[in-house]
């Protein structure tokens, strides 16, 4: 039964497009073609039935958004009442009959008399147009200018929790969606309240119209005396107005509620009572209130003692639910403090972050949205450009002032350990200069932290000058920026743990699920994430999953070695290594070793239960690095990046060898530079 329940939904869902166009295209040839009685009958019926529709689903929805549509099926109703004012018209002035339910709502609701037929239909159409539309239509403009105004707050709360990692990138797009939502749905509603006050004037000009045509045609073209055609067309359009009047009245009920209803976790109803009866001691008052007039001589008893007595009897009822749920309360407090009392957990103490920045005092207004920080946006951009650079997860980033650092001093820490600190001047420029600039500018001395260059502190007066003498000038959310991509970029590979794999791994099998059912064959997470490690210690993206992931699974059959499979993976990478060192005219200059030192380093390597050690003579050693040195200077002097290139069986040995020495020096080997590249030796380094 369930399947066929689904399955009837569906075929609706499928084809409601088409029942939706075809029933508004059907309302506008209502105003054209003459409709019979019996057909009236079942369209005013129907305008009666949706209206209350309407009206029962604004009692059911928590937010105003779970009834989105609203103003769209606003204009539809209203379109609909109005033609079938015009087919009802015609009927009337055309056959003196429009349908049993016009006749009883003209003989029946107002007991034939035309006088207060008419007095009941103005009662209505003001009740709808001074009362209840106009309400509704200030608060929905109120509503609409106050959810525009909050959007930005709004906005910046989601980027505020998803860089706390509060909220996943999906739960910020669906949050931002919903503010969009709401502005929409109270800009529409501003609108569609517009439509519920002309169709309360329409109803009062079309029911004058009708009244006069009626006793025209009545009088000047059937042969009617004045008094016939009063009681016959005036009683009908009496009970076309009523008819129509009263759907349109429910519906502009509904646009009250709706615009008028705050988020909620329950229904109206339910949320009316529980509030309303939420403290006895007035509903105490109400009863004695009432209890006392009913005692006045003159006033009517009965009605008043019932309703006084009623009242009391809930507000007894309720005091005692009150005293009741007091005592649990009180039990469950006291269990809560003997759990107190007991042996404190302090699990939640223990908890390392993957990735915090503590700022003194002074630098809160960089982070502090409220006062203009944009720190949180930067850090959201730097998650991005690290997964669209790196192919890595930066995890969420926590931020929090420590009282104990100096007041503009910051601190970056990785699982708990210091590994970037520097201080910035909030109101001041950093200044660095590129190497172009030749007059110095005055200024607090300093060093940038990112890459450690000298840099001078500038005040704002000295900008637009130092930006003119060539001096790179930056505020210091840029400074901090940078220094967090700098440390990620350094740090990337004690970032990425066994459960990022496991994420990276299992994207890719969405898309090519053989790789990684063959790869899971011979490699665990933990090599597939040692490999990883090392290419990013070296600055290698690891985007490029399926190459990785299906390199290892050929080689991971002939050695189990991390150190090997890496040199693999990094050779089965080498278009992208190549991109990522050649200058912009498409070269790649590269410094190489001489056949000797090759040899010596090769020489030297051992592996021990405590690593790979490299034993080479002291002295010889010395020298490599002292030459390896020059070389590198020379090169650097001339404004080039310099790269080593070396043989594939020495490569990693050789960059453990300088990494003292050379921490962000990049040795390259032969197979990792792309057939087609262009390569141009600048320097030897030789024994």
């Amino acid at each position: 039964m369930n399947n066929t329940g689904l399955t009837t939904n569906y075929t609706w869902l499928k084809y409601s497009d088409i029942v939706v166009a075809v029933a508004v295209v059907m309302v506008v040839v209502m105003m054209v073609i003459p409709l019979p009685p019996y057909v009236l009958d079942i369209l005013i019926s129907f305008n009666i039935t949706f209206g209350v529709l309407s009206l029962l689903m604004t009692f059911y929805i928590g937010k105003p958004l779970d009834f989105s549509v609203f103003p769209s099926l606003l204009l539809v109703a209203t379109l609909y009442r109005l033609a079938l004012n015009v087919s009802t018209t015609r009927s009337i002035l055309l056959h003196a009959y429009a349908g049993e339910v016009i006749v009883a709502f003209g003989r029946f609701v107002v007991g034939g008399n035309v006088i207060v037929g008419i007095i009941v239909f103005l009662i209505l159409v003001i009740i709808q147009f001074i009362v209840i539309t106009k309400g509704a239509e200030r608060v929905a403009e109120v509503a609409a200018r106050f959810t525009l105004d909050a959007m930005p707050g709004k906005q910046m709360s989601i980027d505020a929790d998803l860089n706390a990692g509060l909220i996943t990138d999906a739960e910020a797009r669906a949050r931002r969606a919903e503010i969009q939502r709401e502005a929409d749905f109270y800009g529409a509603m501003d609108g569609a309240s517009k439509f519920v006050k002309g169709d309360a004037i329409a109803g009062i000009i079309i029911t004058i119209i009708n009244i006069v045509g009626g006793l025209s045609v009545g009088v000047l073209q059937k042969g009617m005396s004045l008094s016939e055609a009063v009681s016959t067309y005036t009683i009908l359009t009496v009970g076309d107005g009523l008819s129509a009047q009263i759907p349109a009245l429910i519906l502009s009920t509904a646009t009250g509620i709706i615009v008028t209803r705050a988020a909620s976790e329950h229904n109206l109803g339910r949320d009316l009572v529980r509030q309303l009866t939420s403290q006895p001691r007035p509903l105490f008052i109400a009863s004695g209130m009432l209890l006392f007039l009913g005692a006045i001589p003159g006033l009517p008893t009965v009605p008043f003692w019932v309703l006084g007595a009623a009242m009391g009897g809930l507000a007894y009822s309720m005091r005692r639910a009150a005293v009741k749920e007091k005592v649990v309360s009180k039990e469950e407090a006291k269990k809560v403090e003997e759990k107190r009392k007991g042996p404190e957990d302090v699990s939640s103490l223990i908890q390392v972050d993957p990735m915090e920045i503590d700022i003194g005092y002074s630098l809160i207004p960089l982070v502090d949205p409220k006062q203009g920080g944009d720190i949180l946006d930067r850090i959201t951009m730097i998650r991005r450009q690290m997964a669209m650079e790196m192919g890595i997860i930066v995890p969420p980033i926590r931020i929090r002032d420590d009282m104990r650092l100096e007041p503009d001093e910051y601190v970056i820490k990785i699982k708990g350990a210091d590994v970037g600190r520097a201080k910035l001047m909030v109101d001041h420029f950093l200044a660095m200069n590129p190497g172009v600039a030749e007059e110095e500018i005055e200024g607090i001395p300093t060093t940038e932290p990112a890459f450690g260059l000298p840099a001078v502190w500038i005040t704002e007066d000295v900008k637009h000058k130092a930006e003119s003498l060539g001096y790179t000038v930056v505020d210091p959310p840029s400074v901090m920026a940078t220094h967090l991509t700098e440390i990620i970029k350094r740090y990337a590979a004690d970032l990425l743990t066994r459960q990022d794999v496991r994420k990276l791994i299992d994207m890719v099998k969405e898309n090519y699920p053989a790789v990684v059912e063959e790869m899971s064959k011979v490699l665990e997470v933990g090599d597939v994430q040692k490999v990883l490690q090392n290419l990013l210690r070296e600055g290698i993206p690891i985007k490029d999953m399926v190459t990785i992931l299906e390199t290892l699974t050929d080689y991971a059959k002939v050695t189990s070695d991390v150190v090997l499979l890496t040199e693999y993976v990094r050779a089965s990478l080498a278009r992208h290594i190549t991109q990522l060192y050649q200058s912009p005219d498409g070269i790649i200059r590269v410094i190489t070793l001489s056949p000797e030192i090759e040899d010596a380093v090769s020489s030297g390597v051992s592996r021990t239960e405590t690593g790979i050690n490299i034993a080479v003579d002291p002295a010889l050693a010395s020298k490599i690095v002292n030459n390896l040195a020059k070389v590198v200077e020379n090169v650097a002097s001339k404004g080039v990046q310099p790269v080593v290139l070396c043989s594939p069986k020495i490569r990693y040995y050789f960059k453990i060898f300088i990494q003292h020495n050379f921490p962000t020096l990049v040795v390259l080997s032969y197979n990792e530079i792309s057939p087609t590249a262009k390569v141009e030796s600048v320097g030897v380094v030789t024994l």
